[in-house]
């Protein structure tokens, strides 16, 4: 069965990727035809692609997964691997002594458990007994409350913050004690301003501009990376890479420029700056973008002759800049020589190229429906996004080195 999955990510309180929430459905328009959705959700989380989905999607992080009432009792958490997995029992859940007794059972078993949106009750002190991690909304849950609640939680019990979207939410929640933080805040300027780029960041910036030219001038982009040990590095080990697999081995900045030709030069090149640029932000800022960069890229390919492949990939990687740089999207864009197309979707979400990133950033949020409307008027087929999906995700991962510099504790 098809299944359309997706990931949130979740940073502990060095803002490192700490884990992803599943975000999954087996149709885009958030129901299942003809079939109960306890029995879908068991049909897509016991299916062998789903199992290898998982390893797709989760970079090696754990991986929140949403459980109902009949899915705890039916024991359906214990068809997945321990390891990978936090079983997340939904806000709606009633605490009988059946669903205590599930949840006890996968604890013993070495399973994480959450408790979903939580609002205190007396009925639940059984399940906080047998809870790893506590999720509020905090859009919901005031601070005031936040401060009684928290008081008399167990000790062992770490806490997550829902619905992060700024820096500042961010700093009150982790100033509160919680561990674990969820939303987009790091996709958004932490402080906007409207100064120059910092010194230490504008030779990439330079470079970026440069390398977006309409006539790039390759010696000088020879000239700009071959003083920097950490460029030069990474463009000799990128297309040195198992993902190039060059006939012999390639020795100098010169002669990998020649291989990888200007589309080539221009993507790894834009690649790399933003990547650098962006060293001081959460990684999953960077992993974000270059997927957006590949999955626009092959939606472009899905249509062909209509739209620029490589512009569609600039699309997507520049598409948070203003987060990188803390500064805003036009005053970055105006600065770069990208088409006139790419300044129109960022700056205003008009033009032709605009449709495209909406249907990917929707996809990314797990908004189906959004992106569902997006590919119609696209005219891409919905089953096409999924591979291009786990596409970019692995191209993303291989660039990124599989982000395995990052920890996972708090």
């Amino acid at each position: 069965m098809e299944v359309y999955l997706a990931r949130q990510p979740i940073f502990n309180r060095r803002k490192e990727l700490y884990a992803y929430e599943l975000l999954f459905r087996s149709s885009m328009s958030g129901g299942f035809p003809g079939i109960d959705g306890d029995q879908a959700t068991s049909r897509i989380l016991s299916s062998s692609f789903f199992t290898t989905g998982i390893s797709k999607v989760s970079a090696g992080k754990p991986c929140f997964i949403n459980f109902t009432q009949e899915l705890l009792l039916q024991g359906i958490p214990a068809m997945l691997p321990k390891e990978r997995v936090v079983v997340e029992v939904l806000e709606d859940v009633s605490p009988t002594p059946e669903v205590v007794a599930a949840c006890r059972e996968l604890a013993v078993q070495g399973y994480t458990i959450a408790l979903d949106d939580f609002v205190f009750a007396p009925d639940l002190l059984p399940l906080i007994e047998l809870a790893h991690i506590i999720k509020f909304d905090f859009r919901l849950t005031p601070p005031e409350e936040l401060y009684s609640v928290l008081g008399f939680l167990p000790k062992h019990i770490k806490l997550l913050a829902e619905k992060i979207e700024t820096y500042e939410e961010f700093g009150v929640a982790r100033d509160l004690g919680f561990s674990y933080f969820q939303g987009y805040f790091f996709s958004r300027p932490e402080v906007m301003r409207h100064k120059d780029i910092a010194a230490s960041k504008l030779n990439l910036f330079n470079l970026l501009m440069a390398i977006n030219r309409q006539d790039i001038d390759f010696k000088q982009i020879e000239r700009m990376i071959s003083p920097d040990v950490s460029l030069a590095y990474k463009l000799l080990r990128y297309i040195n890479s198992a993902f190039y697999s060059p006939v012999s081995q390639v020795k100098s900045v010169h002669q990998a420029i020649v291989y990888l030709g200007a589309k080539g030069t221009r993507q790894f090149v834009s690649l790399v700056a933003t990547s650098a640029l962006a060293a001081d932000k959460p990684g999953e800022l960077i992993r974000t973008s270059i997927v957006r960069a590949r999955l626009c890229e092959l939606l472009a390919d899905c249509t062909p002759g209509r739209v620029d492949s490589a512009d569609l990939f600039l699309l997507g990687l520049f598409s948070l800049l203003d987060a990188m740089l803390d500064a805003p999207m036009e005053q970055l864009l105006e600065a770069l020589s990208v088409a006139e197309e790419i300044k129109a979707a960022l700056t205003r979400d008009q033009g032709p190229y605009a449709a495209y990133l909406r249907a990917a950033v929707a996809y990314e949020q797990g908004q189906w429906l959004n992106c569902a409307e997006g590919l119609e008027a696209l005219g891409i087929g919905q089953n096409e996004i999924i591979n291009a999906y786990f596409d970019a995700l692995t191209w993303a991962e291989h660039f990124t080195d599989g982000g395995t510099a990052e920890e996972t504790d708090a």
